[in-house]
């Protein structure tokens, strides 16, 4: 509940429908909750944000993040964009608490791939403000 309240929390400025999808985006990895019932209690419009920033699959993370992120390059569901750019940040922010760094060191290997598929530019400026700041600290 911390990572869904944190991302919901960053997501704030962006309105209501991107906090939803933020508190929801990681439930079709990892329950048993399907597309159709997010349709039922959620809407299509919550539902296909939440189904574009779900992982792909893939036997490994460098598969399944591969996968992602040429589905996100290609996206222009802005709600689903700003989802994705605040769950990223949220994960980094929680990866400065690691004592030994081991998170913050693979989000540093991915970020190149990441950053070139999530970014556009004026949308969400100063999430990717605070992601730079911490992927590359002056």
């Amino acid at each position: 509940v911390y990572h869904l309240d944190a991302v919901a929390s960053l997501l704030q400025p962006f309105g209501e429908e991107a906090q939803i999808v933020g508190y929801l985006h990681d439930v079709l990895e990892d329950t048993h909750v399907t597309f159709d019932e997010l349709c039922t209690q959620f809407g299509q419009s919550i539902a296909d944000s939440v189904v574009a920033v779900t992982d792909e699959s893939g036997e490994n993370r460098r598969q399944r993040k591969a996968k992602t992120n040429a589905k996100l390059a290609l996206s222009t569901n802005t709600v689903a964009i700003l989802v994705t750019t605040a769950d990223r940040l949220a994960n980094l922010l929680e990866s400065q608490l690691d004592s030994d760094n081991g998170k913050l060191k693979m989000y540093r290997r991915e970020h190149a791939d990441f950053r070139n598929a999530v970014y556009r530019q004026g949308l969400c400026e100063s999430l990717w403000k605070r992601i730079d700041d911490i992927i590359a600290p002056t």
